[in-house]
């Protein structure tokens, strides 16, 4: 039956067989809290003229724009970029500004720097590539001591020259860890522009020994001839963002937090051996001077295919590495409207491209190159998969979004585990490349190829955001990371039907929400602990429940589209994103957002009871017996039913002198006056409403629920019948307005339930589903029987030593 019946019905004040529950709700007046209060003016802060109460840009909305002419040149003996940047700051804030400040983030890697002297052991700084810690107080790993050892002698860290004004004059500038400010001669006001420029240089760092984003990876030559592989990022100084919310932003990078940066034209010229292959943000500009005539047909060829083609084959590509050379090239790129550079590059690069059709509207290419470059060590897995993920990320981040903005995406295989760019994203070694067996033999595990496909489309949809919906990662980690991974998972889920998927659905992130050792997702990205279930699981399961559960896909699709087509090229708060999904679903979801992102509560809601009640005919020939039939089934008394079963005679059924009326009557005996009350009622001018509620013969039912994690959510209600027939009935979340930890809910019926369970598709993350049943089942479960697989050892053993049986004397074995 519908839900309007059961409303309907229940206006007939029904009075049921059962009116008492075996579980009341709890009295909160002294620590009752409301769910449901309102965020404004409390956790979000008030709208301005640059940022409306609706989520959108406001009519005052600003951002700077910071563009750059680069000379950059790699010395691949001494591993050190050289490089001149000639940086145009135009000021569109309503503040003058006296200094202008610079991110030096390869300064964290210098021994004295606050990310380094303030590493710490074990718990949430557990080793990993990008903070180094060490993992544990028991003892020092060798990767530790190779790590603490090159920091301290290699020398990373800019090396500034030379700051100087256009006019040759020179800046005073001071380094702050990892910022630095230059101080202009003048005051920059509003709509003025200033131009400097910045020389310097730096020591790439050996990501496997150092770790961190970019860097450079060398190969043995056992197999496939050696070389190495140089990704570069963070390679110079970028402006630091000023924002209407912030002022300048000063957050040092310790490793973890990410970018805060602004948008510009960049003109780049990337000055490398001769034989590398180059791949950049950006256009290439000159691709007569650095490509052969074969490599330029073969791109002009792979605009218009339909698979990916080979710009620079798997043979070529080894036999060149196998060269080498002293003499240089330059690669020219330009690329317009991007919030950062990137670039990689290898004399070991395969190369292969293909064009990916869109519909770009005004603002976006019609067709966009997906492209690759990865050395043989990574086939045949790459040259698979590699540019056919970034197409299909492409295909399913438009739909969700906008067009893709750039002419061009990449993936670039080498040491960096999995880092974004504008136009460019580098998936490394831990991600799709075989495993070479003692004879050369190659095998790769379904892990491996997951974890290809699935970090090619996180990276590549993190042009999406934040390279275009430029949020601060600095701030807030979740924005990017968060959303991008509930567009990785979607964009999963389509790559086929059981493509494994380690985030997203919501029974994945429920062990997460019962865990001690978390904070609220809204939570500065450097005190995170467990970061990938904060920042990536969490909040791309919320989206996914918000999607499917709260508001689901028509709305949640249209309001998160808005988001992204709103901040495209802007810069965007949490608040951006809470009140445009409020505004553009016109669902109130403030509940929603303080449950998930503010607090460290999770979903457990649990049936602690049901209920079955008919309606009392008000018939004493009817109720009479069933009350009675129910009196003993309720006071069953043990002894009296074995003193029957052992047939043990009564005394007055053997003194019939003794008994009485009342020996063969009970208090449930129809009495006349009852009969004629009955009489009365049905010959009395009883409203048609209530007449029809006597005669029905349906079933109503009572679910005690009971919120035990904290998140309130909506209800869904899986009801079994009698017949084997089910019902859903799913209940929307404001049932638990009045009271957030206790709800009884009614639910009628012309058929009999036999069973009711809760959240029958696992999509509220409810983190213990033993409570989810009424009534209560066994949960199945399959036992491993252990054996004994271990070898008892002594001293002796391990010295291979024996002993006789006639003696204790020891004999070496």
């Amino acid at each position: 039956m519908s839900i309007l019946r059961a409303a309907l019905a229940a206006s007939a004040a029904l009075v049921v067989s059962a009116p008492s529950f075996a579980d009341p709700i709890r009295q909160t007046t002294n620590n009752w809290r409301d769910a449901f209060r309102q965020l404004e003016d409390e956790d979000w802060p008030t709208p301005t003229r640059e940022r409306r109460a609706t989520g959108a840009p406001g009519s005052d909305y600003w951002q700077q724009q910071v563009d750059y002419r680069i000379d950059i040149a790699l010395d691949e003996t001494t591993k050190i970029l050289t490089g001149s940047a000639t940086v145009t700051y135009t000021n569109n804030a309503p503040d003058t500004l006296d200094y202008l400040w610079f991110l030096m983030d390869q300064n964290r890697f210098r021994a004295d720097s606050i990310a380094v002297m303030t590493e710490t052991v074990g718990g949430a700084s557990r080793a990993n590539a990008r903070t180094g810690a060490a993992a544990s107080v028991e003892g020092v790993s060798a990767r530790t001591l190779q790590r603490a050892k090159a920091l301290e002698e290699r020398g990373h860290g800019f090396q500034v020259d030379a700051v100087t004004h256009a006019d040759g004059s020179p800046l005073d500038y001071t380094i702050v860890d990892t910022l630095m400010r230059v101080d202009l001669p003048q005051a920059l006001e509003t709509g003025d522009s200033v131009t400097f420029t910045i020389d310097w240089d730096h020591v790439l760092i050996e990501t496997g020994v150092v770790g961190g984003r970019s860097g450079w990876e060398c190969f043995e030559d056992e197999y496939e001839g050696g070389d190495c592989i140089y990704q570069v990022a963070q390679w110079f100084p970028r402006a630091a963002a000023f924002t209407d919310y912030e002022g300048w932003h000063n957050k040092a990078f310790l490793g973890r937090g990410e970018f805060t940066l602004e948008f510009g034209d960049y003109t780049v010229a990337i000055t490398v051996p001769q034989d590398f292959i180059v791949s950049s943000t950006g256009v290439l500009d000159n691709p007569d001077e650095v490509l052969t005539q074969t490599q330029r047909e073969r791109l002009a060829q792979a605009r218009i295919s339909e698979e990916p083609i080979f710009i620079v084959t798997p043979q070529e590509a080894r036999t060149n590495e196998r060269r080498g050379t002293r003499s240089t090239a330059t690669w020219m790129f330009s690329a317009e409207n991007v919030r950062d550079f990137a670039w990689a590059a290898s004399r070991k690069f395969i190369w292969d491209a293909v064009g990916v059709e869109q519909d770009g509207g005004e603002e976006a290419p019609d067709l966009v190159m997906a492209m690759s470059f990865y050395p043989n060590e990574a086939e045949p897995m790459w040259s698979a998969w590699s540019t056919r993920a970034v197409e299909h990320t492409i295909d399913v981040y438009n739909e969700f979004s906008f067009p893709y903005p750039y002419p061009t995406a990449q993936s670039v295989s080498g040491p960096q585990g999995g880092m974004e760019y504008p136009m460019i994203t580098f998936n490394g070694a831990s991600y799709g490349r075989p495993v070479i067996g003692e004879e050369g033999e190659l095998t790769y595990s379904l892990r491996a190829k997951r974890g290809l496909i699935g970090v090619i489309i996180h990276e590549i949809g993190h042009i999406y955001f934040p390279m275009v919906v430029n949020s601060d990662e600095r701030q807030w980690t979740w924005m990017d990371e968060g959303l991008n991974t509930f567009l990785q998972f979607e964009a999963e889920r389509r790559w086929g039907k059981d493509f494994p998927v380690r985030r997203g659905d919501p029974e994945l992130i429920a062990s997460y929400m019962v865990s001690t050792n978390q904070v609220p997702i809204m939570t500065q990205s450097d005190s995170i602990p467990q970061f990938g279930n904060n920042a990536y699981g969490k909040p791309a399961t919320a989206l996914v429940v918000l999607r499917e559960t709260v508001l689901g896909r028509e709305l949640f699709d249209r309001a998160f589209r808005e988001y992204a087509q709103r901040w495209r090229f802007k810069r965007p708060t949490p608040y951006d994103f809470f009140r445009t999904m409020e505004e553009s679903s016109g669902v109130d979801l403030d509940w929603f957002w303080r449950g998930w992102f503010y607090s460290t509560d999770h979903v457990d809601i649990a049936i602690t009871s049901v209920t079955e009640g008919v309606v009392n005919t008000e018939n004493p020939e009817i109720e009479n017996p069933l009350e009675r039939a129910g009196h003993a089934e309720r006071h069953q008394s043990l002894t009296q039913t074995r003193n029957i079963e052992e047939g043990i005679a009564f005394y007055q059924d053997e003194n019939p002198e003794v008994r009485d009326f009342y020996s063969d009557n009970d208090q449930f005996t129809v009495t006349k006056r009852q009969r004629e009350e009955y009489e009365r009622l049905l010959d009395g001018d009883l409203p048609a409403h209530e007449a029809a509620a006597l005669d029905y013969d349906g079933y109503v039912y009572f679910v005690n629920l009971e919120n035990q994690g904290g998140v309130v959510m909506p209800v869904i209600l899986k009801f079994t019948f009698s017949d084997g027939e089910t019902e859903e009935v799913r209940i929307p979340v404001e049932i638990w307005r009045f009271n957030p930890e206790q709800a009884i809910w009614r639910y009628i019926s012309d058929k009999q339930v036999v069973s009711v369970e809760l959240d029958p598709h696992r999509e509220t993350a409810d983190a213990d589903r033993t409570d989810n049943y009424y009534p209560p089942r066994m949960e199945p479960s399959r036992l491993e029987v252990y054996r004994d697989t271990s070898t008892p050892s002594s001293m002796m053993d391990d010295m291979d030593l024996r002993v006789e049986r006639d003696g204790l004397r020891t004999l070496e074995q």
